[in-house]
């Protein structure tokens, strides 16, 4: 078993190295950080409609017989609402009022009924409660402090965590045009493969799958893609042509707008046994 304390503090030290340097941060008004609430809700749209994967697999597999399911950092409901058929209760829990509120509103539309926590995990955890399927999907690389992040979504689980993220960093692909454009070399650590170390050296035994993110108009324009794009590169809307001119140069088909950081992309499907019974 490898040393967990030093996979702790390497995976901590490796999400650090991803803060932008203040002199760049200063420059501009918007936040890097925010995406669009409007492309969670197309992408949980999309999969809701043709749900499919090793995610989606794995929870509707443990969702026989039907049980409840806690969606962590739910957004719009993307790793959720294709469950709603097998759920007898669903709790979603995120940060962000919003992304909860576009959730409850597709939820209500199918005709089930969601219970939303606004909240961090785990600080929420209690307020959350027990379930027989946590589901996280994307969240993990913006957990600085993974070790307590993952206890508690195992002592929720009553039979299965499934944690989803990209391979690597989903900001990895922005790299070479933070180079291009402000001259800064961008890390490209922590990867799944790190989580997996540390998920077997707190004794997990997790099981895993890799495979490909299918790519989806998670945009509505080109110029939407190159707003967002533009902000996550700390620029200022004047040189929002720059942008757009280097992501076309990049390969961007503007009719089929892709979010950079998740289209196309190797995920993988991370799963182990919870321990809330009952």
């Amino acid at each position: 078993m490898s040393d967990l304390t030093g996979l702790l503090r390497r995976w901590h030290d490796d999400l650090a190295a991803w803060a932008i340097p203040e002199y760049i941060t200063a420059a501009v008004t918007e936040s890097p950080w925010v995406l669009p609430r409007q492309v969670f809700a197309r992408r949980a749209d999309r999969l809701s409609a043709a749900p499919s994967g090793p995610s989606y697999q794995r929870a509707w597999a443990a969702l026989d017989p039907a049980g409840s399911v806690l969606d962590v950092g739910s957004g719009a409901g993307a790793a959720c609402l294709p469950l709603l058929p097998r759920a007898t209760a669903l709790t979603a829990l995120d940060t962000d009022a919003g992304m909860l509120e576009l959730l409850a509103q597709r939820t209500a539309a199918a005709g089930h009924d969601a219970r939303t926590v606004l909240g961090s995990w785990p600080d929420a955890a209690a307020q959350a409660g027990p379930a027989d399927v946590v589901t996280c999907h994307h969240v993990t690389y913006n957990v600085a402090d993974i070790a307590p992040f993952v206890r508690a979504l195992t002592g929720s689980a009553r039979r299965i965590v499934i944690v989803e993220m990209t391979a690597e960093h989903p900001l990895v692909t922005l790299n070479a045009l933070w180079l291009r454009f402000h001259g800064l070399r961008r890390p490209e650590s922590p990867t799944a493969a790190d989580l997996l170390e540390i998920l077997d050296a707190m004794g997990l035994r997790p099981g895993h799958e890799t495979s490909r993110r299918p790519g989806g108009r998670d945009y509505a324009s080109f110029e939407e893609l190159t707003d967002v794009t533009r902000r996550r590169l700390c620029m200022p809307p004047e040189r929002a042509a720059e942008v757009a001119d280097a992501l076309l140069q990049g390969g961007v088909d503007p009719a089929h707008p892709m979010d950079l950081a998740s289209a196309g992309r190797a995920v993988v499907t991370i799963w182990w046994e919870g321990t809330a019974g009952g």
